[in-house]
């Protein structure tokens, strides 16, 4: 005989703030941002499940911008949801191709969409049951990469129609640093509407033991390295940016390596130029400390020498470099992630480094500006990345390397093209590293993806009619 499951009350699973708009029908737009945490995206979910069980002619769209980031987030979020309501599984039909989640007993029905295209919509509207409401993840994405408001507009024009009262929107974002960003000046503007609410939420705002003490240990640590850092990432506050780009990097970010210690993996970052600098930046993966560990630096400049290099000549000096630290660190593998642009160079080093005493990987680098400063800033502000004194390069470019100010005047983050033949390598590298990387950030980095692992595999283990 089956157990049957606890009646879950409501209020025991979202937060205080939130218990005043989850029954409020009135309020046509819901604006939720917050810091890390701050359980937005549950409440979502759990408002989407409330709504296809508790209303026999209302469904639900579910957005994203993107097609493909779709079933690791907002879809397993609907799932957990369900787990959180008390709700056996078995009374849903849930399918992963099409991504929809049916409550068999009404026929309401939760989709799943991207927003790339004009036609990624059309087919969703249900005349029986009409969209009740339209959940938009991430909203940051369809200003960045999309028509920003009139791209929300034409959603709610398509999912509006057939309703004659209760059709509401929830918008979720984690506020960018640039108070001037456009997704913010939208947010703005929406505050003065008589039919919209926005609620800012963080951790704080949560009990202890939904959280548990690792995450609240690890803000604690960011808020005592970082406090501007903290108040961003933790707190969601657009706290400005700063024209300097790595305004965290400090001399406790500068660390000599250890005389006599080993390091079986190292990471090379290389950025690659003719006229401008070429320049490989070497790091060590120290598993037992959990630090990418600045090693050493190689830098040619044909403008400041006035000697220029061919392609074939950085490869043999990429080849002397490694065998240098090769032979200081007892290095076993090499993962080189060079400029895409190239490909002469990474086809000659290929080439001449097959018969060398050690493994040598050569990639292209990952060449994502924003995303990669984003990860060089939380390696840089939770100690993972140290560099060496000997990097002298490197060390002068992290005090010169800025966004353009216009740039942040609009509401965008655009880096000068000066002072960053560095600063693209060590991206290159951290994009490399961060396999490591992402294991040392804060613990519940790494519950989140053994948690969507656990997801996937109750997904596959359900059975679907």
């Amino acid at each position: 005989m089956s157990k049957k499951k606890r009646q879950v009350k409501i209020s025991e699973i979202i937060i205080p703030k939130y218990k005043e708009i989850f029954n409020n029908k009135s309020c046509k737009h819901i604006i939720l941002t917050s810091g890390r945490a701050g359980t937005k995206s549950s409440f979502a979910a759990i408002r989407a499940d409330y709504q296809i069980v508790s209303d026999a002619s209302g469904s639900v769209v579910v957005l994203r911008k993107h097609h493909n980031k779709l079933r690791k987030t907002v879809y397993k979020e609907m799932l957990r949801g369900i787990n959180r309501l008390g709700i056996p599984k078995n009374r849903f039909r849930i399918t992963k191709s099409p991504m929809e989640i049916t409550y068999k007993k009404y026929g309401t029905t939760i989709y799943f969409s991207g927003s790339d295209g004009i036609d990624d919509t059309k087919g969703i509207i249900d005349e029986d049951r009409p969209i009740k409401l339209v959940v938009i993840d991430e909203l940051t994405e369809f200003f960045d990469d999309g028509d920003g408001e009139n791209e929300l507009a034409n959603i709610e024009a398509t999912f509006v129609r057939g309703n004659k009262g209760g059709f509401q929107m929830i918008y979720l974002y984690n506020p960018p640093k640039n108070p001037n960003a456009p997704v913010n000046q939208w947010c703005r503007k929406m505050e003065k509407r008589s039919d919209c609410m926005h609620i800012h939420t963080d951790y704080r705002d949560v009990p202890e033991k939904w959280l548990g003490a690792d995450l609240i240990d690890s803000a604690e640590k960011m808020k005592q390295t970082d406090e501007k850092m903290y108040r961003w990432v933790w707190l969601g506050q657009s706290v400005g940016v700063d024209e300097l780009i790595y305004y965290m990097f400090s001399e406790k970010c500068k660390k000599k390596p250890e005389a006599g210690r080993r390091y079986e993996i190292v990471i090379i970052g290389g950025d690659y130029g003719q006229h401008n600098a070429t320049t490989y930046q070497a790091f060590g993966v120290d598993e037992y400390r959990m630090q990418i560990t600045g090693l050493a630096e190689y830098y040619h400049s044909g403008a400041k020498t006035g000697k220029q290099k061919s392609p074939s000549i950085y490869a043999e000096d990429l080849v002397t470099f490694m065998d240098e630290i090769h032979e200081q660190y007892e290095t076993k593998v090499f993962y080189v992630y060079m400029d895409p642009s190239a490909e002469g160079l990474q086809e000659e080093a290929r080439r001449i480094s097959r018969t060398l005493d050690y493994a040598v990987y050569i990639r292209d680098a990952e060449n994502d500006v924003a995303l990669g400063i984003s990860r060089v800033q939380k390696a840089l502000a939770y100690g993972i990345l140290t560099v060496s004194p000997t990097q002298g390069e490197a060390v002068d470019e992290f005090g010169l390397y800025e966004y353009d100010k216009k740039s942040i005047e609009k509401g965008k983050e655009v880096p000068v093209k000066e002072n960053d033949h560095c600063m693209d390598g060590i991206r290159y590298m951290c994009m490399g590293a961060w396999r490591w990387i992402k294991r040392w950030l804060p613990a519940e980095v790494e519950k989140q993806e053994e948690l969507e692992s656990v997801i996937d595999k109750e997904i596959d283990q359900d059975e679907y009619t």
